[in-house]
């Protein structure tokens, strides 16, 4: 590769480079011992290098003197297939130094802040769920590690041995996690596998074959002569009579070889295994034997009921995280009943067990209710801004260009890039990673959203591209593509050239060296040096603000895609409220969870502050008079100020009572109470005008007009 060892130290800094004397070809043969005085210093060690991690580790571990890895961990980071092996770096070497002091400088970062973790225990009870030979089979490859209990599903050979639980029947239900899975399955064939001892003498002498060696009868060729009922007898394993019954058991473990899953989900559970195949079958197995014990993974996310936009006043607002899990790991909780004097706040459960971490739910949220833990959105900004700012710095854009944010999984993502970097080496035909594309491994692409783009453009990047492989769910990538769209109309809104986010749809090299060489878009001319904040809303009107200075001659307002379904990314909006129908019974102040809506305490008003909005539509869905609708947008008027002020939507003169001028509520609903109550035999006549009335005259008016009141009215 091309490195330049003193274009390294002036472009990370004297702090940063202060260590950075000679830069090594051969450290992990030749040149070892200069890693081993390294290690033997006690600083920080960073190797740009991942191919001989182990062996630098081992080195680390036989150099005396060295500290060991549970005082002072050793990192690493990949600049080798991430750019140095491309085609542009061979033609401009300077071009690459910004690059890699961006990927050396982000590396040595801190660690994240530890998260609380989620526990599961697992005894090695594992179910089998499958037609008796592959059952068999793999009960012959797990019997050594796990206690095996069989629920056959179909025709084949049982084993003689009755070695293990067997049962039989079709499954109503299965519910759970490793450690946890509750199955629960009909139980309706003549044959009960419990008491069946596998003499053989059913099948002996059922005269249709209806009986074959997994020890269930055929219905469908039995022909009721009972002959096996007779030679079981002693056993009394085979009962036609015998009712259905319903079985539940947990498990810690479940095996499925049925060819369609049983639990069809693009992310199953952990300790679910389906295995349609041979070849699944193997991989499995290896995998099942080593699921007992007790685990721990992250807790991926934190969850602020009191700002979450899903329900209120027993409405349905936003549903886009439960829409978009994949791993079926968040239900709603907008039930009313039971709750502790009747409160009515309500939002979402997170099953922490069942989430994955893909980070798509926090994506969506439009409010920020449900943020990532793994990193928090903070710390993934910091990132994100050191990496830019250092490329920037080094002179990354005059000698590469704009960059280009290249956020990649660190599975199938990061194997592919190494990849790309590899065939750049030998192949002719392949460019590599070129020297402005900077890439930010992630846990899973979709927990990266608007957010953390818009900020990332307001740092200066040109643009930002979200590799997507085999691992995004078609949920994760519809989600991220309508964030997308509102982005991209916020900036090409302000003036911006070109198209600054996309999705990098590759699943092999080509298509991935293709997508890389997109020209630059345009970029902001001053980069922003604001901190993320772990709030995502906050985080939004930063950006949105820098990125407003930046434009020449921005609009009033922004137009937002509406879109349709639930992941149509509502972010930003206005209200427009139907004076003609609004009574200003002011119920969807009560609904808004943002404060957006606000009543004015010394005049009859519904206010607003757009910048809360976060286009839920709980107003809407409350508002008994259907006066609310939502527009989409992004308002700029007085250089963004006015979307953080309170404005009036609706204002009326408040409704004087006839009898005293006494303010007590508003025409339109005096009118509606008129309309609906007019024909009331109670209220004719002189009784009409109790109902335009306050309530101390119309008490007043009834005492003193005793005789147009019947006693039946009252």
């Amino acid at each position: 590769m091309p490195l330049d060892s003193q274009g390294l130290i002036k472009a990370l800094g004297p702090e940063a480079g202060a260590g950075l004397q000679t830069v090594h070809t051969l450290l992990c043969r030749r040149e070892a011992g200069a890693f081993q005085r390294a290690a033997r210093s006690g600083d920080d060690l960073l190797v740009a290098c991942t191919q001989e991690s182990r062996l630098f580790l081992e080195l680390n571990e036989h150099t005396e003197g060295a500290a060991r890895l549970a005082e002072r961990p050793i990192r690493f980071v990949n600049i080798r297939e991430t750019g140095g092996w491309s085609k542009d770096a061979q033609a401009r070497p300077a071009a690459l130094t910004p690059k890699i002091a961006a990927l050396i400088a982000l590396a040595q970062l801190p660690e994240a802040e530890p998260v609380p973790t989620v526990g599961y225990a697992s005894k090695g009870r594992v179910l089998v769920i499958g037609g008796a030979d592959r059952a068999a089979r793999a009960a012959r490859m797990l019997a050594d590690k796990l206690e095996i209990s069989v629920l056959l599903q179909g025709a084949g050979t049982l084993p003689q041995t009755r070695s293990m639980a067997v049962h039989a029947g079709t499954v109503t239900s299965l519910a759970g996690w490793l450690g946890a899975f509750e199955v629960s399955w009909s139980q309706t064939n003549p044959i009960d596998l419990d008491l069946c001892t596998r003499c053989n003498a059913c099948i002996e002498v059922c005269p249709e074959g209806a009986i074959d060696f997994s020890y269930q009868i055929d219905l469908a060729k039995c022909r009721d002569h009972r002959d096996c009922v007779r030679v079981c007898a002693a056993a009394g394993a085979i009962d036609f009579q015998r009712a259905p019954q319903e079985v539940s058991e947990s498990f810690d473990l479940v095996l499925d070889l049925n060819p369609a899953p049983l639990i069809a989900l693009h992310q199953p559970p952990q300790g679910y295994f389906h295995a349609a195949d041979d070849g699944a079958l193997i991989d499995a197995v290896l995998q099942l034997r080593d699921s007992v014990g007790e685990f721990e993974k992250p807790k991926f996310f934190q969850y602020k009921q009191k700002i979450c936009a899903h329900s209120r006043n027993e409405q349905i607002g936003c549903t886009a995280c439960i829409d978009v899990c994949s791993a079926q790991a968040i239900r709603s909780d907008a039930s009313m009943k039971g709750r502790p004097g009747g409160a009515t706040l309500a939002g979402i459960v997170v099953e922490p067990h069942l989430c994955v971490g893909c980070g798509a739910c926090t994506t969506v949220c439009p409010s920020g209710a449900i943020s990532y833990a793994t990193p928090r959105p903070d710390a993934q900004g910091k990132r994100i801004r050191t990496l830019l700012a250092t490329y920037q710095r080094a002179g990354g854009n005059a000698l590469a260009g704009a960059a280009a944010l290249l956020i990649h999984s660190q599975g199938g993502g990061a194997a592919l890039i190494g990849a790309l970097g590899r065939a750049a080496r030998t192949d002719k035909a392949v460019q590599g990673v070129p020297s402005r594309v900077l890439p930010l491994d992630v846990w899973h692409t979709a927990s990266v959203g608007i957010d953390l783009w818009l900020a990332a453009i307001a740092f200066g990047a040109s643009q930002v591209w979200v590799l997507m492989t085999d691992e995004e769910a078609p949920a994760y990538r519809a989600a991220v593509a309508a964030q997308m769209q509102v982005a991209q109309a916020i900036l090409s809104g302000l003036g911006l050239q070109g198209e600054h986010l996309r999705i990098v749809d590759a699943r092999e090299v080509a298509a991935l060296d293709a997508a890389l060489r997109a020209a630059p878009a345009q970029a902001v001319k001053q980069p922003a040096t604001f901190s993320v904040q772990a709030d995502k809303r906050a985080t939004l009107d930063l950006a949105i603000e820098h990125l407003l200075q930046q434009a020449s001659a921005p609009p009033e307002a922004i137009a937002l895609p509406a879109g349709g379904g639930p992941l149509s990314a509502r972010l930003f909006g206005s209200l427009n409220v139907d004076a003609d129908r609004c009574t200003m019974c002011l119920s969807c102040v009560s609904a808004c969870p943002e404060a957006a809506l606000a009543d004015n305490p010394d005049k009859l008003q519904l206010r607003f502050i757009e910048k809360n909005c976060v286009q839920c539509g709980l107003c809407a869905s409350t508002c008994p008079e259907d006066a609310i609708t939502l527009e989409p947008r992004l308002w700029l008027a007085d250089a963004g100020k006015a979307r953080k002020q309170l404005r009036v939507l609706n204002e009326v003169e408040p409704y004087r009572c006839i009898r005293c001028s006494k303010p007590f509520g508003t025409p339109k609903a005096i009118e509606l109470m008129v309309a609906k109550l007019g024909a009331h035999p109670m209220f004719q006549g002189a009784g009409a005008d109790r109902l335009r009335m306050c309530g101390d005259c119309r008490v007043i008016d009834i005492h003193t007009n005793p005789n147009e009141v019947r006693i039946t009215d009252l």
